[in-house]
């Protein structure tokens, strides 16, 4: 227990024989559970997991790889069966410190969210340890994540190292989630829509021998395919359906007079190339949607930054 919450740490693991096993043993005795869902492994991963004394342990096998959002779905379900209030997910390459557990929790235990994510880059000497390929990957893809999410005060979204309540879970439509890398940035965008706080902490990874999975040129497409439709899935539920918010007035009729103005202005180029000169009029056709538009989309920015700041 930590603070009156039952806490369970969910631990996907797939082909991690070698880090499973420090994973179990480093977990704080504040954790209940500590669950592994070994994702369909072609090594020794579940027999290493098991080989750890722990009471607290559970091991679970899926007959097929499900990826790693799906490895830790299953890991929240059976967090929930057990009664948890807390589920974490701690990874089984060993990256994620233990030590920072408390820190990721007490956010929840004080009632100011019910979703905390570890934040890799806090400050000066946060990159150190890391590819430069992946810092710039990672800001790149968090700015396209605060877009698409709302959440617009969290950064590192790849960042697997989570703690969210079970009010929160048990209103998610689990199944429904992303199950490969794409997972953390379709739970956020799935959070938000359901209005639940969540907030950063500041935490470094741990960077040693593991190796990982990830194959850029084959998940980039997939993933930005994923916030694209995210975006918009959230933009219809949150702000229409639920509500037919300030947002959505501004964003839809901000998007329909760029569209006008880009016409026009398409319109007044391909009609004045060479002699003809564009009158006024036809001038003020193209500019005035176009500047009108952009001040909406940018008006309907703000209020959604200031709502997923809540």
């Amino acid at each position: 227990m930590y603070r009156d919450l039952r806490v369970a740490v969910v631990v996907p693991a797939h082909n991690e024989e070698l880090l499973v096993g420090t994973v179990i043993r480093t977990a704080p005795e504040l954790v209940d559970h500590v669950i592994v869902v070994d994702d369909a492994s072609t090594d020794a991963t579940s027999e290493a997991a098991k080989a750890v004394d722990d009471p607290r342990l559970e091991v679970h096998r899926l007959p097929e790889n499900q990826g790693v959002g799906g490895a830790i779905v299953a890991g929240h379900k059976r967090a929930l069966e057990l009664g948890c209030d807390v589920s974490v997910v701690m990874a089984g390459d060993a990256q994620m410190d233990p030590a920072y557990l408390p820190a990721l929790l007490d956010p929840i235990a004080e009632g100011e969210a019910q979703f905390t994510k570890a934040n890799r880059f806090y400050g000066e000497g946060s990159f150190e340890g890391m590819p430069r390929h992946r810092v710039v990957g990672n800001i790149g893809m968090s700015f396209l994540t605060k877009a698409a999410s709302g959440y617009w005060g969290l950064f590192d979204p790849q960042n697997g190292y989570t703690a969210i309540h079970r009010s929160a879970l048990e209103r998610l439509q689990l199944d429904r989630l992303a199950k490969r890398y794409e997972f953390e940035n379709d739970l956020l965008i799935k959070l938000n829509v359901l209005r639940v706080p969540a907030r950063d902490v500041p935490i470094p990874a741990v960077y040693g021998t593991e190796v990982s999975g990830l194959k850029v040129g084959r998940v980039a497409p997939r993933l930005l395919s994923m916030l694209w439709r995210g975006f918009w899935h959230r933009m219809w539920w949150k702000y229409v359906l639920q509500s037919f918010s300030a947002v959505a007035l501004m964003f839809f009729t901000g998007l329909f007079l760029v569209a006008i103005g880009l016409g026009f202005s398409v319109f007044t180029v391909v009609n004045t190339l060479g002699p003809p000169v564009a009158s006024p009029g036809t001038v003020l056709l193209a500019v005035a949607p176009l500047l009108s538009g952009l001040h909406f989309l940018v008006s309907a920015m703000q209020l959604d930054i200031q709502e997923g700041s809540r």
